[in-house]
């Protein structure tokens, strides 16, 4: 039976030029380099520059991926962009990156699912592909984290990193069967009473201000690994496959522990696992297609091969991607 699948034809990231060494927060934090890998993993991460916003990276990451895809801008008829530090309150990110794009038809939009953004967008660009609405889309994760960060709050400020990541969906015809090429399932939850285990202090509606990031991180952790490793199973049993039928895993990077606890969940050994949690931190939405741009350029990912993403975020947001590259 004929189907239409949304299919990776391209892919791309962004890094801003500043990297920051875990060495450079023992200038005003009591912490080190040491403290910082043996709880996270983390080496280093990129800072976008003064003047350097969202959309800018957003803009470079989509030009990677539309190189990639050896297509033109213009081709493109629906932008969907995952982000939980906007440009501006309204309009959306989406839409300043069509214009910078030069692209005039179609139609752009935000969507906040903070560090589960990516996984959501895939899923919303996968719908309005199967059901007709687009063709071709491109699907972003751009993050400035770095402008929400308490800088006197070792537990958080030294996790995360600004960045950018780009997938271009196509609508092709599948056969409907496990062999296909493109998203194969989607499983997406969320639980709100868990808001204040990982959230911003701040909001247009409630403070007028900013705010910065709060998180009770073992909370989190504790959390992180039951729900993505059972999000990547429900959505495998959709897709009618198995854990030994995935090629990679490319997990949310966050932490360097929850990857390896998810991953023994899982049943998966860490040769499977794409990390580059080491050199960006925690990217939040971008994390996912920064991390899978990064494995293709790298070798890693090559067609055909079958892709199972999982990422968690405030809210508590949590969702997994099956999909056939």
């Amino acid at each position: 039976m004929s189907v239409i699948r949304a299919v990776p034809i391209g892919i791309g990231h962004y890094l801003p030029s500043r990297v920051v060494e875990n060495s450079e927060f023992e200038k005003w934090l009591e912490t080190s380099d040491e403290w910082i890998q043996a709880r996270t993993g983390i080496q280093r991460r990129h800072f976008a520059a003064d003047g350097e916003f969202t959309s800018d990276l957003a803009y470079h990451a989509a030009i990677d991926a539309i190189r990639d895809a050896g297509i033109e801008a213009a081709d493109i008829d629906a932008i969907v962009l995952a982000t939980s530090t906007p440009d501006q309150t309204f309009p959306s990110t989406a839409t300043k990156l069509q214009a910078k794009l030069g692209i005039r038809t179609g139609f752009a939009f935000d969507l906040q699912a903070v560090c589960a953004g990516f996984a959501y967008a895939m899923t919303m660009a996968n719908s309005l592909i199967v059901s007709g609405q687009a063709t071709r889309i491109l699907v972003i994760g751009a993050e400035t984290f770095s402008r929400i960060m308490d800088w006197n709050d070792r537990t958080t400020c030294v996790l995360f990193g600004d960045g950018a990541g780009a997938v271009i969906l196509e609508a092709q015809s599948g056969e409907g069967t496990t062999t296909d090429r493109g998203i194969l399932a989607c499983d997406l939850q969320s639980d709100g009473t868990y808001n204040d285990i990982l959230y911003v202090d701040g909001g247009v509606s409630s403070t007028q201000t900013t705010g910065v990031l709060k998180m009770e991180g073992r909370e989190v952790f504790k959390h992180a690994v039951t729900k993505l490793a059972s999000s990547g199973e429900f959505a495998l049993e959709k897709a009618g496959l198995g854990i030994d039928d995935v090629t990679w895993v490319v997990p949310h990077q966050a932490n360097l522990r929850i990857i390896r606890n998810t991953a023994q969940k899982l049943r998966v050994p860490m040769e499977r696992i794409v990390v580059t949690v080491q050199d960006h931190g925690n990217t939040s939405a971008a994390s996912i297609p920064l991390a899978m741009s990064v494995a293709k350029k790298r070798g890693q990912i090559k067609q055909n091969d079958l892709i199972l993403t999982e990422a968690i975020g405030g809210g508590l947001a949590w969702g997994s991607i099956v999909l056939r590259w």
